[in-house]
């Protein structure tokens, strides 16, 4: 389960981000985006990071996750289209011949902070 290295990850950028105020705030609201091929079980994130957030930055924090649909260069009619799974042909013309563009990252969108 490589959600539990991506919560971790996730939980420690924050607190880098965090660590030159003092004290050091808490987190009210946290944005994260992933890709529709970024390869990430959405429950087993959300499990992943509430099981980090006890008695760190993150604690009480709501968090927000946005989906973001792929996208893929197509070899066969060379476009870029949106895809939903590394399976998908394309759309266009029905080409199998694809390239993984955007929608394979997980990334903290925003970051609030309790006044």
């Amino acid at each position: 389960m490589h959600e539990a290295s991506i919560a971790t990850a996730i939980l420690t950028m924050v607190e880098q981000a965090l660590k030159n105020e003092s004290p050091p705030p808490q987190v009210s609201r946290l944005v994260i985006e992933y890709g529709a091929l970024a390869g990430v079980e959405l429950r087993a994130l959300e499990f992943s990071l509430s099981a980090l957030q006890l008695g760190t930055v993150l604690e009480g924090a709501s968090i927000e996750y946005q989906e973001q649909s792929g996208q893929a260069w197509c070899f066969t009619c060379d476009k870029t289209v949106a895809i939903y799974s590394r399976l998908d042909s394309c759309p266009d013309c029905a080409g199998t011949r694809l390239q993984a563009t955007g929608g394979t990252e997980v990334t903290v969108k925003e970051l609030f902070v309790k006044e």
